[in-house]
């Protein structure tokens, strides 16, 4: 083994680059968030349980962080934070909720199920795979065995059918 190549070694990473992982996600994401981003990037390190060397701990370590965060991004859809807090800032709290409102949201989406499962059988794999599974254009061209702009035109009949369908039943 070479004097820089290391084995991981979970803890002593964490004390050693956890303030450091910390101010990475600060800066990139909710501040709230960034110690549950950190314990993400440990938890990833610790369930590979890599045996082989690595030669550039600090790399491979915010390479996994920048994933994590791909991901944190990807999961809470937050393309502009900042235009998030003035939304949310402006329009104050929501109503509590109330068993009208309940009611009203599970016909909403009961309504936008159905419209889903009307779709034809190719659309509603494809808008199913982006939506549900949130695949890429791409990875559901490949899995379907069709081209990515396919892949697209596919999505958007699937997405105009359900409009289609949940104007109608307004």
């Amino acid at each position: 083994m070479l004097a820089d190549e290391v084995f991981w070694d979970t803890a002593g990473m964490a004390e050693k680059y956890g303030s450091s992982l910390r101010t990475y996600f600060a800066r990139r994401a909710s501040k709230d968030d960034a110690d549950d981003l950190v314990q993400e990037v440990f938890l990833k390190l610790q369930i590979s349980k890599s045996t082989k060397p690595v030669t550039n701990v600090e790399g491979y370590l915010f390479a996994t962080a920048r994933n994590v965060l791909i991901d944190y991004i990807r999961a809470n859809k937050v393309s502009n934070p900042s235009s998030y807090e003035i939304w949310s800032d402006s329009h104050g709290n929501a109503d509590p909720l109330s068993p009208e409102r309940i009611a009203i949201g599970q016909q909403e989406y009961q309504c936008v199920m159905q419209a889903i499962v009307n779709l034809p059988p190719r659309a509603r794999q494809a808008f199913e795979l982006h939506r549900f599974e949130h695949l890429t254009y791409q990875a559901i061209g490949d899995r379907m065995g069709i081209n990515r702009d396919s892949v697209k035109d596919l999505m958007h009949r699937a997405l105009v059918r359900i409009a289609e369908e949940l104007k109608a039943r307004q």
